[in-house]
Formats: C-alpha cells, structure tokens, sequence
C-alpha cells in the first residue's frame, strides 16, 4: 500500500471557500476536514481489523425462528443464498406494548437499503413476539422490504445479549457466516456495551444508525437529552 500523504497537506490542498467564509471559519474548517481525513482513515484501519478476525465461534445451540408462514427455521436457513447473515435482535418482546423508538429508528433507516444490503448478504430481523405482532407494526410505519422472524424461546437472546438475567431486553446487531459446509460461526457483535465515556450514552463504533450520524453534523449534535419517539407533532416537533 502507498504511503499516505499528510491529512494536513490534503485539507489544505482540497480546501475551497465558500461564499463570505471568514478566514477565521476557513482555518477552523481547514483544520476539521484535516481531522475528518484521519476518521476516514481510522474507518477504514477498523474496517479492515474486523475483516481478518478469526473465525468466531460456532452457534450455542441449535437455535429455532418461526417466519411469517409459521415455518420452523434453524439460523442456517436464514442464510438464504448468501454465505454471509446480518442479525439484528429488537426489543419488541410480548411485555413490550410498543417497541423500542431506538430499534425503530435504525430499523426504519434499514428498509429500503436492505435492498441493496441483501445483494451482499442476508439481513434478519429478530424478535420474541410473534412475526405477525412484528410486521403489524412494520406495515404501520410503511416499512416494506425487512424480513422478520420469532425466537422460539429465549435462549437465542440470552446468549446473544438480546436479554438480562432480569428480563430486560437490548439490541443486539450480530454477523454470521456459512461455509461450503453448510456450517455457521459467529463473526461479529456490537460489544460496546458498558463501555461508553462519562456523560456518553451507549454507540456503536462506527454508529450505524444514519439519525445519530447526520445529528453529528449539525451545530447542536445530538443533544444529551433528546430520543427519538414512535410519534411526532410535526407541527412543533414535540411528541404526542
């Protein structure tokens, strides 16, 4: 790979001013873009780490999921065609009258890339109620292309850290994989978890949810007290 050129000499070389920038605004945004460089790069150094781990470990069990058609499912079948399968467990279980605003926030944003995601590899949405209960819900918010499926029981979600010893349930975004074997190991979770700086609320690294992602850039950021609501007043932005 070619040396990198200095993130500072390429912010200053790409640079273009906009109209009325002060030069106080256009050394600040020199310098963040010189930052915004080396992120990319970090991006992409990470990236790359998590591309040659080992190959993970086998499944605890021989986990079930019921589909929409009421079929019983081992995780291998969720592969479908592909040799790669994205997870993602939502906090939708039946005590839940609602699901998590959180979970349907990036699930809203996965509903019309899924289409191209799924080109790549299979994308499964897992919950503890029932995949009418699920896609009642789905169809209420418009969504049209995620594909979702029940645990049978709850040892799927407690030992993938979809579910507390005291019930409570947290998302949990898992990547599998399948060999020519058919056999399936786990190559990826999210397990930032317990791990957020003081004053941070929990995020993955990087957060792939696109809400938190454009937030980031505004003035205001995200805010330390603000989340997102299953409804809005559009007319104030509040919520009903």
């Amino acid at each position: 790979m070619p040396a990198l050129r200095d993130a500072a000499e390429l912010a200053a070389e790409a640079a273009r001013p906009y109209p009325n920038d002060s030069a106080e605004y256009r050394r600040a945004r020199v310098a963040l873009l010189a930052e915004e460089i080396e992120l990319r790069r970090r991006i992409e150094h990470v990236a790359a780490m998590r591309r040659a781990l080992p190959p993970g470990g086998a499944p605890g069990q021989d986990y079930r999921f019921l589909d929409e058609q009421g079929r019983d499912l081992g995780l291998a079948d969720l592969f479908g065609r592909h040799d790669t399968l994205v997870t993602y467990f939502w906090m939708y279980g039946p005590q839940r009258e609602r699901p998590c605003p959180m979970c349907t926030a990036f699930l809203g944003a996965m509903d019309i890339p899924v289409r191209d995601i799924t080109q790549k590899a299979a994308f499964a949405v897992l919950g503890r109620s029932p995949v009418s209960r699920q896609l009642a819900f789905a169809r209420e918010r418009g969504w049209r292309n995620l594909r979702f499926f029940q645990t049978v029981g709850d040892d799927y979600a407690r030992d993938y850290r979809g579910l507390a010893p005291d019930g409570s349930e947290w998302p949990a975004l898992d990547v599998w994989t399948k060999d020519a074997q058919g056999r399936v190991r786990h190559f990826w979770a999210s397990e930032l978890g317990g791990t957020e700086d003081p004053g941070q609320d929990p995020r993955g690294a990087p957060d792939p949810t696109p809400l938190w992602n454009v937030l980031d850039l505004t003035p205001a950021g995200r805010g330390a007290d603000w989340y997102p609501s299953l409804e809005y007043d559009d007319a104030h932005g509040g919520c009903h």
